[in-house]
């Protein structure tokens, strides 16, 4: 009874045998050399290549499997994955394959070319595709969104950490170039995929990224067990329906805008091995229950500054591996059971709230290879115990209250591969046996107060260091022993040596070429950069020479570099601006220099820069149109030069990708071209403080993105502009030193027709226009009314990427501030004013600009204005500056406008005001040129008594606010991921003469 069965299996395996052993179809064979054929020959390919041969069985060349079954000899797994091959395009051919199930093209080049529209959704069968990291741009192809049976599905770019700490972080691409995808719809592409086990998209910009992606990956994705979607841009909350993927066992959605509280419900995903949330805006209770979670190898929360918690009391049975909990408001004692966590290999701690040192049993955990410790509570000098944990690969300690100096003892850590102590209090010399730390690749000590000379060279004893950072101490840096040969050197590629007191070029960098990050910046550099930097470093992509003394490019106006970044701001270069032999996505910045001229015959060189910064030159000449061809350009600020002649209408006519365009303060004339299209992306416009004539182009309204509309001190004349209140998004109009005329507002009265909602800077002074202020008009400026709790605090652009960072630029403007000329080079979101002085305005003062509580100034001078002072303006609260001088305003001045706890700056002079001036303290500090030319004022601060002997009531404050005045605000900037500081408001700025 066996003999049937045997013989069935016999028949089965010669079947399974005879069909491994078909060679390939030659149409399979056909299509994988026509595939071969369009890569580069390289010496890559030549050994990738090497068994591809035709008439050979291509299911035996090298990345190529066939089926097992059926008819055999068809192609169904390809794999190139990771070979280096170049290529202009990937081949149509492969979409032959049709019985393809694994299909890995990641980690070669096909030079930033777009994936063909169609051609993925002939691979049925595909199971598994892998284009990571991918060295494509643009859309994601609609057809990998219908293959149902994909299983694993991987696009994502690699990201590494420069630099990792609180605030100082640079996430960058493992490739150079800036490639990959890029506003994909995230719900359209995986609608279709319900068979999908693993995703994996980081650094994939969506173009949907707000709650929506949550809800159809658990709509559309119920098998998935890998998540992984770091630095996608998506935003808003984690929603409860994610708790519906009961299969989930990694979840990384680290560096995205992700807010509100952390679901407690990742405690009961039993499948759960890894929670990566790191450098999110989450806030709120951290669920102590998610530590419980048994499954849980790695919890990474770090750098999210409004999550708060406390650590649990840890078993000994705990699998954690990984927990990261620093930059956040972990606050309470670490418990000593810390020290069951045997297998901990990363440990992050957040000290804000510690009251002592770090606890010794933390010494115990010897398996572990990253420490970091991030906060302000923690105090006391390094703990002896680190030199313990002789395991240890990195460590970090940040943004804390350690001080004293280093321990000759870390010396012993030689497993020490990145050491980074910064924002932190440490003093001394650095101590020397930091050189016996022979495996460092990373050695990052800025913003501390070390002390002493330093000589560059000797850094050049760690054999295999690549990034050093010693800014913003107290040290000298100084070249050392130099020398000629580059044989003993170590391979450097990031270099920051900021602040460090270095007074000539560094000649021990003279055979570092593997150098693509250096930022000198901050020190006293002087003469000429050595011709030798530009032809040692070909591919700096990223340089800061910015705040020294430099005279001199020391070559060619055509800098022989591929680059990012170049900032020479703040130096003495003269002659024509550089321009860089090849960039992309680049950002060049040469603002505060003494440069002449724009070279005419380079400007092509620009077409992949983004950002072009030459504010504060000597440049001379007409503007030139070529800028016009530079299509990936979003910044252009040429402001405070000596340009003249017209703005080239193409400048703002076809403006489909500048978003900044920054013409203040040259001598331009002519008119503003008046036939914008209608996909402008204009965010900000300046050109004040030139000789434009004309009036405004209405074709602005095509502007959807206008935040800043600024027009000031040129010949423009007209009506008030109604129209703009079709800009959705218009923040600052400025006006001032015109020729517009008319009343403000609307002309008839309607619900809709001149509301500038968005409003918070309006300032019309030195005009022509008359008639009353009306008061309706100024109830609809409703962002003066309050500030939304989710906004930014500074208005910036927010929408710009490159290779190396998310960069943002603040937007500036210049106004009238407390009787000063003032250039805010960061506007704050809570300053808010209006300026309608030096017009024809009569009638009374609005009672409804009371409701605008935001209000910080207020500027109605030199107007024919009448009646009292609205006792309602005593409900500013926020107010700081009030100007109603040289009007015809009568009556007393309100009691009650003397609680404004915020004032600083009052004038009240030249009416016709009477009676008693408000006694309190605060009233007691203006001067009294506050209130001369009022006949009937009496008091002080003025020389003139009261003949009513009677002493008047004086305004109490019970509250003891301290007066803040808006420009002494602080601030540091994340605008280049690298943690540049900025604490510069406010700039001084000489009035600008006609």
């Amino acid at each position: 009874m066996y003999e049937p069965l045997l013989f069935v299996l016999v028949v089965v395996l010669l079947q399974t045998l005879i069909a491994s052993s078909l060679p390939c179809l030659p149409d399979q064979a056909a299509a994988l050399l026509q595939l071969k054929r369009s890569f580069s020959a390289t010496t890559a390919s030549a050994t990738a290549f090497r068994s591809w041969r035709a008439g050979t069985d291509c299911c035996r060349w090298s990345g190529v499997r066939c089926d097992d079954g059926g008819g055999g000899g068809r192609v169904t797994s390809l794999d190139l994955g990771g070979r280096r091959l170049q290529s202009g395009g990937l081949d149509t051919a492969v979409f032959s394959l049709t019985s393809l199930r694994y299909l890995n093209l990641g980690g070669n080049d096909f030079n930033a070319s777009q994936l063909p529209a169609t051609g993925f959704e002939m691979l049925s069968e595909l199971t598994h595709l892998n284009i990571s990291p991918p060295s494509f741009a643009g859309q994601i192809p609609a057809g990998i969104g219908n293959l149902t049976n994909l299983v694993s599905l991987d696009l994502s770019s690699s990201i590494y950490i420069v630099n990792q700490g609180d605030d100082d972080v640079s996430i960058m691409s493992n490739l150079y170039a800036p490639w990959g995808f890029s506003r994909v719809n995230f719900e359209r592409l995986i609608a279709n995929l319900g068979n999908l086990r693993e995703l994996y998209l980081g650094l994939v910009y969506m173009s949907n990224g707000g709650e929506g992606w949550c809800n159809a990956l658990a709509n559309s994705t119920p098998k998935i067990q890998v998540l992984s979607l770091p630095l996608c841009e998506i935003s808003g909350l984690i929603c409860q329906s994610l708790f519906s993927l009961r299969s989930l066992s990694v979840v990384d959605l680290q560096g995205n805008d992700l807010s509100g509280a952390i679901p407690e419900f990742f405690a009961d995903l039993s499948s759960l091995s890894v929670l990566q949330l790191s450098r999110n805006k989450f806030e709120g209770l951290f669920p102590q229950r998610i530590f419980h979670n048994r499954k849980l190898t790695a919890i990474d929360i770090s750098y999210n500054y409004e999550v708060y918690g406390d650590l649990p009391n840890f078993p000994h049975d705990s699998s954690l591996i990984k927990l990261h909990v620093s930059g956040t408001k972990f606050s309470g004692y670490i418990p000593s059971s810390i020290s069951n966590l045997t297998g901990l290999k990363e440990l992050g701690l957040s000290a804000n709230d510690f009251p002592t040192e770090l606890p010794s049993s933390l010494g115990m955990l010897k398996s572990l290879n990253l420490f970091e410790v991030s906060g302000l509570g923690l105090v006391g000098s390094m703990p002896a115990w680190i030199t313990n944990l002789t395991s240890l690969t990195d460590l970090q300690f940040s943004h804390c209250g350690l001080s004293g100096s280093l321990p000759s003892s870390i010396g012993n850590l030689k497993n020490l591969r990145r050491l980074s102590l910064f924002k932190s209090n440490f003093t001394g010399n650095i101590p020397l046996q930091i050189f016996n730390l022979t495996q460092l690749h990373s050695l990052h000590l800025p913003l501390n107060n070390f002390v002493g000379t330093v000589e560059l060279t000797s850094f050049w004893r760690l054999p295999y260091l690549s990034h050093l950072d010693l800014s913003n101490n107290k040290l000298s840096v100084v070249d050392g022993l130099v020398n000629d040969s580059a044989v003993s050197s170590p391979k450097v590629k990031f270099l920051r040596l900021a602040s460090c007191s270095i007074s000539k070029f560094p000649n021990a960098l003279r055979h570092q070429d593997n150098i693509y990050f250096l930022d000198l910046s901050n020190n006293q550099m002087h003469g000429a950069i050595p011709p030798w930097a530009w032809e040692t470093w070909k591919e700096l992509f990223f340089l800061d020479l910015s705040n020294n003394k430099f005279t001199s490019l020391g070559h060619d106006t055509l800098l022989p570099l591929y680059t990012r970044y170049i900032n020479l701001s703040y130096n003495m270069f003269e002659g024509p601006i550089p321009i860089p032999e090849e960039s992309t996505d680049s950002q060049l910045d040469y603002s505060n220099n003494r440069f002449s001229s724009m070279p005419f015959d380079l400007i092509p060189y620009l077409a992949g820069t983004l950002s072009l910064k030459v504010s504060m030159n000597n440049v001379s000449g007409e503007v030139p149109s070529t800028f016009c061809t530079v299509k990936s350009l979003q910044i252009l600020d040429l402001s405070y030069n000596i340009l003249n002649g017209s703005i080239p209408s193409c400048l703002m006519e076809n403006s489909s990708a500048l978003k900044i365009l920054n013409l203040r303060g040259n001598q331009l004339r002519g008119e503003l071209p008046h036939n914008i299209k209608e996909d402008c992306a204009f965010e900000a416009l300046d050109v004040s403080y030139n000789w434009i004539e004309g009036t405004l182009p209405k074709s602005l309204v095509a502007c959807k993105n206008l935040v800043i509309l600024d027009f000031g001190s040129n010949q423009i004349g007209g009506p008030f502009p109604c129209w703009m209140h079709l800009l959705p998004k218009l923040q600052v109009l400025v006006l001032k030193s015109n020729k517009f005329y008319g009343q403000l507002g609307p002309t008839l009265i309607k619900d809709d027709d001149c509301e500038l909602q968005h409003l918070r800077i309006l300032d019309l002074a030195s005009n022509n226009f008359s008639g009353v202020l009306p008061d309706e008009w100024f109830r609809k400026l409703k962002s003066m009314i309050s500030v939304s709790s989710n906004e930014t605090l500074v208005m910036k652009d927010g929408d710009m990427y490159s290779t190396f960072n998310h960069i943002t630029y603040l937007f500036t403007t210049r106004v009238t501030y407390k009787g000063l000329d003032l250039t805010f080079t960061k506007i704050l979101k809570i300053l808010v004013l209006i300026d309608v002085s030096n017009n024809r305005f009569h009638g009374s003062i609005p009672e409804t600009i009371a409701t605008l509580s935001m209000l910080s100034s207020l500027n109605m001078s030199h107007n024919a204005l009448t009646g009292p002072i609205p006792n309602q303006l005593a409900s500013l609260h926020q107010l700081e500056s009030l100007d109603l001088s040289s009007n015809k305003l009568s009556g007393e001045i309100p009691q009650k406008i003397a609680s404004l706890d915020f004032l600083s700056t009052l004038n009240l002079s030249n009416n016709m005001l009477e009676g008693r001036i408000p006694e309190s303290p605060h009233f007691s500090s203006f001067p009294n040129s506050s209130f001369i030319q009022n006949a009937g004022l009496c008091g002080p601060p003025l020389s003139k008594e009261c003949n009513d002997k009677s002493t008047s009531d004086v305004v109490s404050h019970p509250s003891k606010k301290k007066s803040v005045d808006i420009m002494l605000f602080l601030f540091v900037g994340l605008g280049f991921g690298v943690g540049f500081a900025i604490a510069v408001v406010v700039t001084w700025k000489p009035c600008i003469g006609k």
